[in-house]
């Protein structure tokens, strides 16, 4: 499988999103957002879109805001196309603000943005590491996946939603992780199990598909055991990508390559 690693104008995460996916055998390529608009057929060649981390932009006009604008203005139709396939998609921290600002999470009524990441209730940015909880696993990004302990890195991840969009987002199914203390219970917006206050302990959302996901905390960033504070790191980022690239796979394939590297 191949996957596209989307850069350019502040995004600073391009790198160790890509040797994240090659650790596992995707083979991928980094391009700049303004080839990707020059040339968006290129996008047949990839099974998998990734939005990595960074700064957008500077993220003057709120983060996320300016890249989401440009790629809806230039390169919407392509990407709907792509969706459409069931392609997969990931945006991580900025990328998440990017796609939530383009409305492709979490797609309750139609592309319109339905959610907003604000500033952290803290009003500072966070950088420390958070307990999650898989709320949900259908999507293959997550499957045989139940908690994960990953690095958080932003200073607008606050999820804050409309109580009918929360009450959809639940019916629906569609909050993929939630932060959660050290006991494994749901942080109810305590800090520091929740960094940033988000509505619902959410940290990541999925579309109703499951082929996108939308996270703030950086799987990138925990994929080798010295990444870890306390050392505990399971290489949470790997299981997630040997679930897309082996997800063809027999069943009896599958329960093996978890039986060796569990979360």
């Amino acid at each position: 499988m191949r996957v596209l690693v989307v850069s350019g104008y502040g995004i600073n995460c391009e790198e160790e999103t890509l040797h994240a996916f090659i650790e596992v055998g995707f083979k991928g390529s980094i391009v700049h957002v303004n080839d990707l608009i020059e040339n968006p057929k290129m996008l047949i060649q990839f099974q998998v879109l990734s939005f990595p981390g960074g700064f957008s932009y500077g993220d003057d006009t709120g983060s996320g805001n300016a890249m989401a604008n440009k790629i809806r203005n230039n390169l919407f139709d392509h990407l709907s196309k792509f969706l459409m396939k069931d392609k997969l998609v990931i945006g991580i921290c900025n990328g998440c603000q990017i796609l939530v600002n383009l409305g492709i999470v979490p797609t309750l009524d139609s592309t319109a943005r339905e959610v907003a990441l604000v500033e952290n209730d803290s009003a500072v940015y966070q950088c420390r590491w958070i307990n999650l909880k898989i709320s949900n696993d259908y999507s293959p990004w997550l499957t045989g996946i139940k908690k994960m302990y990953l690095p958080v890195a932003h200073q607008e991840g606050k999820f804050m939603i409309s109580k009918a969009a929360k009450q959809e987002l639940i019916k629906n199914n569609l909050i993929a992780c939630q932060y959660i203390d050290e006991k494994g219970q749901l942080a109810k917006q305590i800090f520091p199990y929740n960094p940033n206050g988000s509505d619902l302990d959410i940290a990541a959302l999925t579309n109703a598909k499951g082929n996108v996901l939308a996270m703030m905390p950086h799987p990138e960033r925990a994929i080798i055991l010295r990444m870890s504070p306390i050392g505990k790191i399971k290489k949470i980022c790997l299981n997630m990508l040997m679930v897309i690239k082996y997800s063809k796979m027999p069943e009896s394939i599958l329960s093996k390559i978890f039986s060796t590297k569990k979360i």
